[in-house]
This record gives C-alpha cells, structure tokens and sequence, in this order.
C-alpha cells in the first residue's frame, strides 16, 4: 500500500516492476485493508478509484509519468463492487459507501446497460459481453506486438460471476440504504443474470463451465476462471455442479502453489514460463501458475463443502507456506512454473498472491475469523438473491 497524492492511497501490483493497477489493487483490497484492519487506508483506496471512474469504468492503471488513466479492462470494475461490499461488511461505515459510493455504482450499472468502451455491453439475455479484436479486457491479458495470447472475446466466465455479483451487491445496498424501488429494480437483472448464467455457461459433457461463450461459439478449454461461479459473495452454482466444478479445479489445476491456467493436457499447455518475451507472454496464462487463485479456491472449499471445507482450505494455505521462505522472504511471489518443482517467478512480491492468501488464511482457514459482520446473513449469500 502507497500513497497517491497526499491524501488517497493505492496499491502497487508487484514489485519491481508493477505500478498501480486497478484489477490488482481491487483483487488485493480486502487481504491488504480489511483482514489487516487498515480501514481508513481502505477507505482511501476506494475514493482514489471511484474519483477516476469514467464512462462506468475504473483504470486499469494509473501511468506513472502522470499521463490520463488507462481504461481497458472489463474486470476491474466489477471487483470494485465486491472490494466496497466486503468495506461496508467490516465497518459499517454507511456515510461514506451512501453518499460516496453509491452514484458512482449506479453510475457503472447504467453504463454497463447501455454499453462503454471495448464492446463492454449487457447483451439481451442479460449476460454481460466485452470485448473488440486486437484488445484483451480480463485478467488473462498478455499481449506480444499484436498478438492477443488468449483473447477471450465474448461473454468470459469469470466476467459475468462478477456481473452478476455486481447487480446482487448493489441490491444489497440499495435495500440498506432504504431505496427498495431500485433494489427491486436490480433484483430482477440479477435474477436474469442467475438463471440465464447456468443455462448459457454449463458444459455437460466435461462437466464444468464454458470458458467463454460468443454466440454459437462455445470455449470448453478447462481453466481456472470457473472458480469463480462458486466462490464470490454470490455464488451462481449450487449443489451437484457446484460440486463438480470445484472438483474438476482442483483434479486438473491444483499445485501446492497456485492453479495452473491451462489444463496440461491441452495442446497449448507450457509447463515453463522461461525465455524470451514471446515465450514467457506465450506460457503467461497458458500453463503458468497463480497463487493467487488459492484464495477463491479456499472459498469455494467452504462455500461448497461447509465445515469440511474449511479443513481443506487451511491445507491449500497451509501448502503455500514453504514458499516464504524463497524468491522474496516472507512475501509471494508473482508466478510459477506450472511443473514441479514449481519454480517462482516474475515479481518477487505480488500484491494480490500476499492479500488473497491472507484474506483465505483469515476468513476460510481459520486464522483469525470474519472480518466484521455481515449485514446479510452467509446463508443468503450462498442462495443467491432470492
């Protein structure tokens, strides 16, 4: 966590050689702010990038010579919701996520409606669609000169799991704040959103979800985006599915550090992220592994396997631990190789690999318990918006 400005604060992707990205510092928001108890920090976070919101979109990066703020990321936004939902979660500050807050999320849904930059639009079934040739919006975003190593263009899953995580939160606080017209409103997008989602995204035959899906065309390469679907505050999958998609996780993906963004035995796998640009860009989310997925993978362990789930994720985190010991002490390093012996790689110290495995160790492992208390009660989360 840095300072911007005199007054806001923001949080440096990696060290050495990150800046401030939006998706980063919103993925790293409650692991950096809530479960260390640094509110006001958080606070600060949060008015940094709602001040920079334009056309209903965060930047995914803050240049550092002071040029305007990029905007091409689908992502970043969405998890501003989640980062001021698990804010209000822990402080009940309501003030400030009212006052503050509030316009600049009705103003991302609206704009979402209706359509902004890159093709980010809400399509007639209610999913939300991002993407334009020669771009990459998602998480999933290396790029050589013009080649876009995994595009992803169409209705991602991961990016319609936080859609509608989006529309479920802003009901959330709008029934809080007393706007029951408007909660009413958003309750039956995310409705839509929900039914719609398990129809357009389940792949029967593997039994998991499509990884992305643009219009007959349907992606069923296995990676770890799915997870997704079951571990935010709203999950979109119950029961028998939900179970078979945390499963096929952690059967094909799992290393002791991290997932692996591609299944090995897709021909496109790289089981080493090594060499020069083009083949590290080209291993980057083909093969490689990412800690910080352990995260969202503890919180599926509980959301779908109850108390038994909490056992598993405190061996996730726990299986990580060795790993302080190497690459940067005492912190977690940006990736590794998706072979054994899992070799570190890229920064040393990656700032949503430290928060979402501090942010799973705490909530979902048991380290230290909640960090404050819901004002929906979990059992409701896991249902979804009913």
């Amino acid at each position: 966590m840095v300072r911007r400005g005199d007054d806001l604060r923001t949080v440096i992707a990696g060290y050495h050689w990150f800046t401030d990205w939006g998706r980063d510092t919103m993925i790293a928001f409650p692991g950096i702010s809530l479960v260390t108890k640094r509110f006001e920090d958080g606070k600060r976070i949060l008015r940094a990038f709602a001040g920079s919101a334009s056309r209903g979109m965060l930047p995914n990066r803050f240049p550092d010579a002071g040029e305007e703020p990029e905007y091409n990321t689908v992502d970043a936004t969405l998890w501003f919701f989640v980062a001021v939902y698990r804010y209000l979660r822990a402080t009940d500050d309501d003030p400030f996520v009212r006052e503050e807050l509030m316009p600049v999320l009705r103003d991302i849904l609206e704009w979402h409606e209706r359509g902004t930059r890159y093709g980010i639009r809400m399509d007639r079934d209610g999913l939300l669609y991002a993407g334009e040739p020669g771009v990459q919006l998602t998480w999933m975003d290396a790029k050589v000169g013009d080649w876009v190593v995994t595009p992803r263009q169409g209705k991602a899953v991961e990016i319609n799991a936080l859609w509608h995580n989006a529309l479920a939160i802003y009901v959330a606080l709008a029934e809080r704040f007393g706007n029951k017209v408007e909660g009413e409103r958003y309750r039956e997008r995310a409705r839509e959103v929900r039914e719609t989602f398990e129809k357009v995204f389940w792949n029967e035959e593997g039994g998991y979800l499509y990884d992305v899906v643009d219009g007959e065309d349907r992606d069923g390469t296995l990676r770890p985006n799915q997870i997704f679907a079951v571990s935010l505050p709203f999950p979109l999958l119950s029961g028998e599915k939900a179970l078979r998609v945390l499963s096929i996780v952690e059967e094909r993906l799992y290393t002791p550090v991290g997932l692996r963004s591609l299944d090995r035995t897709d021909p496109r796998y790289r089981p080493r992220y090594e060499g020069g640009p083009w083949a590290r860009d080209g291993a980057y989310h083909q093969g490689t592994v990412w800690p910080w997925l352990l995260g969202p993978l503890a919180t599926a362990q509980v959301n779908v396997r109850g108390p038994e789930g909490r056992d598993r994720a405190r061996r996730i985190i726990e299986g990580v631990l060795p790993h302080l010991a190497e690459a940067g002490i005492g912190t977690v390093s940006e990736i590794f190789d998706a072979e054994p012996p899992h070799s570190p790689r890229g920064c040393i110290a990656q700032a949503w690999s430290v928060a979402e495995i501090l942010r799973a160790y705490v909530e979902d492992a048991g380290g230290e318990g909640k960090t404050g208390p819901p004002f929906r009660s979990r059992q409701r989360e896991r249902s979804g918006i009913r």
